[in-house]
């Protein structure tokens, strides 16, 4: 993949990249940090967060938005200017600046409210305070941006890795300005797709009296036919009448869609049936399949990452290695006086320490007071957190993968040997390390988009702190918006299948094997088989048979999730894999991306215009 800097590291010192980088792609001379960029970008991002939200409570995935983002800052930096709502166009570097703001706010606020804290919801019964819910966010994102200061110099500037999502979203950002061919269609297809998103959404989820009724959509389309001698729709096998799922596969890619048909092929036709007859589940529904489902799709998806994490020990060594790097060149002088400039636009030692050490308290005070979880194991969290998010840091930035689940998982281990009957303690030491990973990642990826184009990282840093108050202000009360009983998780509408995991491991961890029943006891057996052998074969296989082998990841993912969200991933991504072999190729992710954004803010409009009595 190019390299648009055009620096080779091969046989330079440290100090000779960083002065390379310096004299010839710096650009001190345009302006980046400004009021316009920032509070577009926040803005931006907060509705940007409202999507991943919207998006993880149905799949349990948060869907990376670099890209997104910067056609978005583009299209509406170019609409403000054009309504002379902004002086100027935004500098390339205003609208880096713009992306990473609204990166932050979109991205690093929300994986813990979909995992853990849902997770916790599900197990308690009832919602965290509000305020608690907000420090909670605020200062896990604060942690992870922090957590990503000393690794910046090492695995950006000097290792050069190419962390690829950044990449692209440089080269993105550069089209767009260059004017090439097509870059202004992507952001036309993108707010068209947007627009007919929403409107699918509105038609289907209004309840206002003088609509038409022939212009309503129904949720669900039921197809005809028994299962068992039961309706198909019973089984969950219908289709849902939502853009979400569909544009959802176009991004997640075929491989992992077909793993998914074919697993929940598996569980809702051979499976549930099975035990439904033999009586082990009483009455059929999502609720009711899945919380048999679950043990086995659990078991193969935590077995297969914990093994593919341990394959690539090299990366964790690396990475390792790399942190004492990390603060030896922090804490020694420069060794060429013209360094002093680099130092100038870097993110100063200082604000590391004081930011680890601020966000970090803030946490275990919070695990401290409201989930009474002793002071020496939020330490020891958050001092786990730093050691893991380097991994995962590295881990993106080769393969443009955050292993979070698996950092969770790891915490979520270590703790069920610590505190083995303490689920709140399992589950909110294990969110300390998920949602740090995430932030954390976020910020390199930005930041390697903004070295590309010659950015002030000192300046992308602020702007990126600056959206994670952005994005929080906005998500936590959506979640309560969205989400404002429990019942509504684990259901037809959000099936939450992160936080199923994530509540079926730490349950499993305090009460153990026997609290199972005998089929899934077998079925978290068979799976956890599955997982490790799945994991070793797509390490070990030959490179041309790797794309034909199922994804431990989607084949386990079927089976927490309906079969309704399952056909309708694997339909886009069948759509999307004949498109991209055309010329619209390549405005497969621009559409997608809009109509999720779209229909997912249209979802939360709804929920807000129900919750204020206008339904």
């Amino acid at each position: 993949m190019e390299d648009f800097t055009g620096i080779d590291p091969a046989g330079k010192t440290p100090a000779e990249i960083e002065l390379e980088w310096f004299e010839n792609v710096y650009r001190g001379d345009i302006p980046q940090l400004t009021v316009r960029a920032v509070v577009t970008g926040g803005l931006l991002g907060a509705v940007m967060s409202l999507s991943n939200l919207f998006v993880g409570l149905k799949t349990g995935w948060a869907l990376g938005i670099a890209i997104t983002a910067c056609i978005l800052s583009f299209t509406l930096g170019a609409a403000l200017h054009r309504i002379r709502l902004l002086g100027s166009n935004l500098s390339i570097l205003e609208n880096n600046c713009m992306q990473s703001t609204a990166s932050s706010a979109g991205y690093s606020t929300g994986s813990t409210i979909v995992s853990a804290i849902s997770a916790l919801l599900l197990i308690q019964g009832h919602h965290l305070p509000f305020w608690t819910l907000m420090a909670w966010t605020v200062l896990l994102a604060m942690l992870g941006v922090f957590l990503a200061v000393p690794m910046k110099r090492q695995m950006v500037n000097i290792e050069q890795l190419p962390f690829p999502s950044g990449l692209a979203a440089a080269e993105t950002l550069r089209s767009l300005y260059a004017g090439q061919e097509g870059s202004s269609g992507k952001a036309k297809g993108l707010g068209i797709a947007g627009v007919l998103g929403g409107l699918v959404a509105f038609m289907r989820d209004n309840r206002l009296e003088w609509w038409p009724g022939f212009l309503k959509l129904p949720g669900m389309l039921d197809f005809p036919g028994t299962l068992a001698g039961r309706s198909l729709a019973a089984w969950t096998v219908s289709f849902e009448v939502s853009g979400i799922m569909v544009a959802a596969g176009a991004i997640i890619g075929l491989r992992v869609a077909w793993s998914m048909l074919a697993g929940g092929i598996l569980n809702y036709f051979l499976l549930a049936p099975y035990v439904y007859e033999k009586g082990i589940i009483q009455e059929l529904g999502y609720k009711n399949i899945v919380a048999w489902s679950l043990w086995g799709g659990t078991a193969l998806m935590v077995s297969s990452g914990l093994l593919t994490f341990a394959f690539q020990w090299k990366t964790v060594l690396s990475a390792l290695a790399g942190t004492g790097r990390m603060f030896k060149r922090a804490a020694s002088a420069p060794a060429d006086p013209r360094l002093a400039r680099m130092d100038a636009i870097e993110v100063p030692g200082s604000w590391f320490t004081f930011g680890v050490l601020f966000s970090g308290a803030g946490i275990v005070a919070v695990q401290v007071v409201s989930f009474s979880i002793a002071w020496w194991m939020g330490a020891v969290s958050v001092l786990m957190t730093f050691f893991l998010a380097v991994v995962a840091c590295r881990a993106t930035g080769e393969t443009d993968i955050t292993p979070i689940g698996a950092m969770g998982k790891i915490t979520q281990l270590t703790y069920g040997v610590l505190a083995p009957t303490d689920i709140t303690a399992n589950l909110m030491t294990a969110g300390v390390t998920a949602g740090a990973a995430a932030s954390s990642a976020d910020l390199l990826t930005d930041l390697k988009s903004g070295y590309l184009l010659g950015a002030n990282p000192r300046k992308q840093f602020i702007a990126q702190f600056l959206g994670v108050f952005a994005g929080a202000a906005v998500i936590v009360p959506a979640f309560y918006l969205l989400v404002p009983t429990p019942d509504v998780l684990g259901g037809e509408k959000f099936p939450a299948p992160s936080a199923q995991v994530w509540k079926g491991v730490a349950e499993l961890l305090a009460h153990g094997l026997s609290s199972l029943d005998p089929t899934a006891r077998l079925a978290l057996a068979v799976g956890l088989i599955a997982g490790a052998a799945l994991a070793v074969l797509d390490r070990f296989a030959p490179a041309r048979l790797r794309p034909y082998l199922p994804s431990a990841m989607g084949l386990g993912l079927a089976f927490v999730i309906p079969f309704w969200n399952t056909l309708s991933i694997f339909l886009g991504a069948a759509v999307a894999f004949f498109v991209r072999k055309t010329r619209a190729g390549a405005y497969t992710i621009p559409v997608a991306s809009g109509v999720i954004a779209g229909e997912s803010l249209a979802g939360v409009l709804a929920a807000l215009f129900s919750a204020l009595g206008g339904g």
